[in-house]
């Protein structure tokens, strides 16, 4: 429980801070998901102790909502649109060019912890198809070489960042 442990303050006050509404379980587990990136299952395990509420029922609401994430993601998020206009025009080509570039596939991060890549069912960005969203960026109207250009470009600068 080491997260919890450099962590505890932050922890105790987002709890205690939803403390009095009840069925806040859900800001609770965003907010918590904002400090950690995702929701390691200690964690889980302290707001069941913390709120009272059932280990079962925080467990059952954290993978029940696509936005709750059980597993770390890379620096980059890559949520690549998979909706009816997306598809139409082209994410398939899309996302064969981001597995190809990133050797990984939907759901999946790269070992070097830098991308991590997911199919979303919209973005709500259908004007711009084919469109896919890295981390608060969205990129559309794509192309397989378009999205090569944006992979190269967000490598390198990571490299920048190491040296």
């Amino acid at each position: 429980m080491l997260c919890c442990k450099e962590n505890g303050d932050k922890i105790d006050e987002i709890i205690e801070r939803h403390r009095h509404n009840p069925g806040s379980i859900i800001p609770i587990l965003q907010e918590i998901q904002e400090v950690f990136n995702y929701l390691p299952k200690d964690i889980l395990a302290v707001i069941a102790e913390k709120t009272d509420i059932s280990p079962a029922k925080i467990y059952g609401v954290a993978t029940f909502y696509k936005q709750f994430r059980l597993k770390p993601v890379g620096n980059y998020l890559i949520l690549l649109c998979q909706g009816t206009a997306c598809h139409v025009n082209g994410s398939k080509k899309i996302e064969e060019t981001l597995y190809n570039e990133l050797k990984i596939r939907d759901g999946e991060t790269t070992e070097d912890g830098l991308f991590t890549l997911n199919n979303v069912a919209c973005l709500g960005c259908c004007s711009l198809s084919p469109v896919m969203m890295i981390n608060e960026e969205t990129y559309g109207s794509l192309v397989p070489e378009q999205v090569i250009k944006i992979i190269t470009e967000l490598k390198n600068q990571a490299n920048r960042q190491v040296v």
